[in-house]
């Protein structure tokens, strides 16, 4: 057994951690900067990034993703210099995937002529809604003649864009969402990513909940919108590929399969994770951190973490049962060690493939379209992953 699939291309993860403007989502809302020594940060990038290459050599890669604060403010020239450096530690797949995330905000959007040429070639923007109310209410800069003004930039600019939109908002109807998923597909591109609402512990939206502000969805309703959305992306030829990403064929995120389908994947900046021949690597959260090891070691690494057999198999588990092609059992057990049978709980399998949660041919095990509705509450029922 390999634990680390060296054959297999790797993917490249870059983190930007500054942003121009507090956000309500960031956990890096300490890192705002006002201005930032650009030089000594893309030293200390190409840096982090040298070290990684070298313990991952011979592994070309197919895709690199430039995410964090706000990647579409870093220097185009930085980030034409850690494409470049990429190719020349690892090579490069044929048409490897370039992107970068963007919020849809004129500054930004004055930059993506630069980016592309220095790179990049899919960019990833934040539109979040087509209603103002509704940015308002998720705590976004932008407005919808901003957002949509920068969406035309981008498609003029990059081969490939998506953008994400989230619903099942406060008080937003089954009509609501059908006009605004409508016009959403209406402009074309090739991927959309479209999440639920959800109350996380720990969040302004939590607060916000608590003090009675507003109430989510009611469950019943936000399963209505999500089968509505299932079939209006079906009909227009974007068909879901995960719970929450729709594509063409063939236009789905090379990057994000290589998480899900539990590849490896190389992270540098401040806070990146990483995965790398059965061990999770972990760089410094805080830039002056990450930036002192980096002085002081020649990498930005505060942890690498050796994974066990069981917890490669339920990681991989875990993922891949988010997509719609689901996983191989043969290949998670050929990755970990473990047994097929020890994988997964068999009679809970059966159990939910006749509710017609799952289903089941062979080696490949799936989750059903009403099954993505409950998945959080199928993962845990049928993810054991403990008996080598």
């Amino acid at each position: 057994m390999n634990p680390g699939r060296t054959d297999e291309p790797l993917a490249l993860y870059i983190h930007w951690p500054f942003c121009i403007s507090k956000c309500p989502y960031c956990d890096f809302n300490s890192h705002v900067r006002d201005s930032v020594d650009q030089v000594a940060w893309q030293q200390a990038l190409l840096a982090d990034l040298a070290h990684e290459a070298t313990l991952t050599a011979d592994r070309p890669l197919s895709s690199i993703f430039f995410g964090g604060g706000t990647p579409s403010l870093m220097p185009p020239e930085t980030a034409a210099a850690l494409i470049a450096a990429a190719e020349r530690h690892w090579g490069f797949t044929p048409d490897i995937e370039i992107t970068l995330e963007a919020n849809p905000s004129s500054v930004e959007a004055a930059r993506f002529a630069d980016l592309a040429t220095a790179g990049v070639n899919r960019v990833s923007l934040g539109l979040q809604a087509l209603d103002n109310n509704a940015l308002r209410f998720l705590g976004r800069a932008h407005d919808v003649d901003e957002a949509l003004a920068a969406l035309d930039t981008a498609q003029r600019n990059f081969a490939r864009v998506t953008f994400d939109l989230i619903y099942a908002r406060p008080g937003q109807s089954e009509a609501d969402w059908e006009a605004e998923l409508a016009r959403a597909l209406s402009f074309g591109t090739g991927h959309l990513s479209l999440y639920q609402l959800t109350i996380e512990p720990g969040t302004r939206f939590e607060t916000m909940v608590r003090r009675h502000e507003f109430t989510p969805a009611d469950p019943d309703h936000a399963a209505t919108l999500f089968e509505m959305t299932q079939a209006m992306t079906n009909t227009a030829g974007l068909p879901a590929y995960e719970i929450s990403n729709h594509a063409r064929p063939g236009e789905e995120s090379r990057h994000n399969l290589t998480y899900w389908r539990y590849g490896d994947y190389a992270g540098i900046g401040p806070g990146a994770h990483g995965r790398r021949a059965a061990t999770a690597t972990l760089r410094h959260r805080k830039p002056e951190n990450w930036m002192d090891a980096i002085n002081r070691n020649g990498h930005g690494l505060k942890a690498e973490d050796a994974l066990s057999p069981s917890d490669r198999a339920t990681e991989a588990l875990l993922m891949g049962l988010r997509l719609r092609e689901g996983v191989d059992l043969d290949r998670i057990s050929g990755m970990t060690g473990i047994a097929r049978t020890n994988l997964v709980d068999s009679d809970a399998i059966t159990r939910l493939s006749a509710l017609g949660f799952l289903t089941v041919d062979d080696a490949r095990l799936s989750v059903t379209l009403s099954g993505m509705l409950l998945l959080d509450a199928i993962l845990p029922e049928i993810v054991t992953a403990t008996g080598a």
